[in-house]
């Protein structure tokens, strides 16, 4: 990817960005909704501190784009994409907290328990997890009842004790044991991937595409997911702060477990490349209409923050 190829594909994200922050706010409004009593404002002021502060928004980005693949309708895209951002965002506020990665900064901001307290943010981070899917159960998300279901059953598996949820798990246990290879990327492809390949998969369960175009998005998604968990351990061990918004250093301080401290920087540039050539090829049926996937897998491997 040329400097000015990333410049392009970063200003698109941009864009995409600035769209679904618009969904954000309007879905994070303090007015209670029907079915609701009421919403707490410094409850609701938490989860917009953990939501609204900025970020690359990259898993809507590859939720839009799967579903412009198959000209699938923009608006229930945008819902899906929305109800996604939101389960992201709960597992950032979990992650942060002392009793697991104790993050003070996150996107360059306190983190919320430090904004807040550690109650508030655990109740933030809980209201989100389930406003993801009041949002794709939500009428307002105009699809067919079967692909409203396939679609909360698959975030539930990318988001759960066998996806993101367990490989936090796998992660606060691998501080005491350490595992090997294949440990590391089973860890990772839960803790990190399973959210990626579900933004990808998710736009062909939106467009009702055929089961083996989920899969091949899916698939898809795996290869950039870990492409990604690649590159930011390799952030981790040779970018600063101000770079990332987050504390960096924090994994070889702590002696984790990561491919990079496993094979060495050099090793983990090659993996990227070959990652980005698998998800390359696993789009050239799209033709054209996949470009912007394309470049959002180069992205993912030459990303700075």
């Amino acid at each position: 990817m040329t400097k000015d190829d990333q410049m392009a594909f970063e200003t698109i994200l941009v864009e995409h960005a600035a769209a679904i922050e618009a969904q954000l706010r309007q879905i994070l409004d303090g007015r209670a909704l029907a079915g609701e009593i009421a919403r707490p404002e410094r409850l609701m002021a938490a989860m917009r501190h953990g939501v609204l502060n900025g970020g690359k928004r990259l898993r809507p980005f590859l939720v839009m784009e799967s579903a412009a693949l198959f000209s699938a309708d923009g608006e229930a895209a945008w819902r899906v994409a929305t109800a996604l951002e939101c389960m992201h965002c709960y597992s950032l506020i979990h992650d942060d907290l002392p009793a697991m990665d104790d993050d003070d900064l996150r996107r360059g901001q306190p983190t919320v328990h430090k904004a807040f307290d550690e109650a508030t943010a655990i109740l933030a981070g809980d209201a989100l997890l389930t406003l993801a899917f009041d949002i794709l159960a939500d009428e307002a998300t105009v699809l067919p009842p079967d692909r409203k279901v396939a679609l909360m059953l698959a975030l539930s598996r990318a988001a759960g004790v066998g996806g993101m949820v367990g490989g936090q798990m796998l992660d606060l246990e691998a501080e005491r044991n350490r595992p090997d290879e294949a440990g590391i990327i089973r860890l990772q492809a839960m803790k990190t991937g399973a959210l990626i390949r579900f933004a990808c998969e998710a736009g062909a369960i939106v467009a009702g595409a055929p089961a083996q175009d989920r899969e091949r998005l899916a698939e898809f998604g795996s290869a950039i997911g870990l492409a990604f968990q690649l590159a930011d351990d390799l952030l981790d061990l040779t970018a600063n702060a101000s770079q990332m918004g987050k504390a960096t250093g924090k994994d070889a301080a702590a002696g984790k477990a990561t491919l990079v401290a496993l094979h060495g920087a050099t090793w983990a540039r090659s993996q990227l490349q070959g990652l980005v050539d698998q998800a390359h090829a696993l789009l050239e049926p799209y033709g054209e209409r996949a470009a912007l996937l394309k470049e959002a897998a180069k992205f993912v491997a030459v990303r700075s923050n």
